[in-house]
């Protein structure tokens, strides 16, 4: 009897198995996971550092180097479920995280005038923030997870901003290498480029597309505190696009602080495809100004000096202006730009770039780039440029200007 129960539950579950394996195949059939990434790693010199120039290796130069897993499962009647998760590293260190190639300085401007302990304070609480991923999150570049219908998407997690979606569209490098207008107005930040706890309606249809973004504060005192909304709309065909976003931010004190407007457009005549971006950008409370005072009032600054001469420094007020062009020059391509930062503060610390980048494809997944950027900075501006990967910093002291030769050896699977 013993043997004989167990020979009818085999039976039986032979029986089934092929229903089973019949059922896992056509589940199979409607998902799919996709492992992709970017390494890109190459050598610069730049100069105009505090010290002398530098040469060095460099990861992230035209794309921040990475790894990504992206999901989808078609659930019939136009329902797709998707996700993603996407790692940044290190190439040339293989590490999550990279700091500034000037390290922990500051611009001048923001410690002019201040007690030596002073600007040794602020150089410790905000000059060691100054790089890309120092929490070392696994997944800093995207990690979301969301559902696309006929009516559009909705995604959850960490996800890119709608300002800076616009900013990326439009400028005709992409955010890659030094001569990115981005890289002008890196420090403090002129655009939140990605928040976490992130909620995203976006809809595209027949060339026009449209997000809204709500990034929640989850804090304790107050649903405003520490949120970020954003919204961009447009419409983008092969020939040419405009578009327009906006990102708003509160601070952890409910604050409004970083908000930037950005509109651009783009039009390709097959020979140059041409490109124009106006970002106008405002800070009118510092994003981590309750932090910063915190902070400085457990070091022993004084409050008076806090509030008047040291959190207004970090304020902004700002108009980003770029124009550039690619042009296909058989299977290569070159790409041109100028971008100005055009500092409205008393402090007038306007900077401006110039560069080229050479794009030359070695196959269809890899390609090699040459990149030349001259930074120049008025007598209070101090921009150092560096990477699609990575912010360049401040140059050796205020009105100083920098030139960034690049070389990028890029691979994509």
């Amino acid at each position: 009897m013993k043997y004989s129960s167990i020979f009818a539950r085999s039976a039986a579950a032979l029986a089934v198995l092929p229903l089973s394996l019949a059922v896992n195949q056509a589940l199979a059939q409607t998902a799919n996971v996709t492992l992709y990434g970017v390494v890109d790693a190459g050598v610069q010199h730049v100069t105009g550092v505090k010290g002398g120039s530098v040469t060095q290796v460099a990861s992230g130069i035209m794309e921040g180097s990475r790894w990504g897993l992206r999901g989808t499962e078609d659930m019939g009647n136009g329902m797709k479920a998707v996700f993603v998760l996407e790692n940044r590293f290190e190439a040339d260190t293989g590490s999550l995280s990279n700091r500034t190639i000037s390290g922990n300085q500051l611009p001048d401007r923001f410690l002019a005038g201040l007690p030596p302990a002073v600007q040794a304070a602020l150089n410790g609480a905000v000059g060691a923030q100054l790089g890309v991923n120092l929490p070392g999150r696994l997944f800093d570049r995207q990690a979301y997870v969301g559902l696309i219908t006929p009516y559009g998407a909705v995604l959850v997690g960490r996800q890119y901003t709608p300002a800076f979606e616009i900013t990326n569209r439009f400028d005709a490098f992409a955010n890659a290498s030094a001569a990115s207008p981005g890289q002008i107005s890196g420090i403090p930040a002129g655009v939140d480029i990605r928040e976490s706890n992130s909620l995203l309606y976006r809809i595209e249809l027949n060339g026009f597309f449209g997000t809204g973004y709500y990034a929640f504060g989850e804090s304790s005192s107050g649903t405003k505190n520490g949120r970020l909304v954003g919204v961009n709309g447009g419409y983008q065909t092969a020939q040419f696009g405009v578009g327009a976003g906006y990102n708003e931010r509160t601070n952890s004190a409910g604050q409004k602080s970083l908000n930037t407007l950005a509109i651009g457009g783009n039009f390709n005549a097959g020979f140059v495809n041409l490109f124009a971006l106006y970002a106008a950008i405002k800070e009118p409370n510092g994003s981590s100004a309750p932090e910063l005072r915190a902070g400085l009032l457990a070091g022993g600054v004084p409050a008076t000096l806090i509030d008047s001469g040291i959190l207004p420094r970090f304020m902004q007020d700002a108009k980003l202006y770029h124009v550039g062009a690619r042009i296909p020059l058989g299977v290569s391509t070159i790409t041109i730009g100028y971008s100005r930062f055009d500092d409205r503060r008393a402090t007038n610390a306007d900077s401006e770039s110039y560069g080229a980048a050479i794009t030359y494809p070695l196959s269809k997944r890899t390609d090699v780039n040459l990149i030349v950027t001259q930074v120049n900075n008025n007598a209070n501006g101090q921009a150092l440029a560096g990477g699609n990967g990575f912010l360049g910093g401040v140059t050796a002291y205020a009105g100083k200007d920098s030139t960034s030769y690049q070389f990028s050896l890029r691979h994509k699977f």
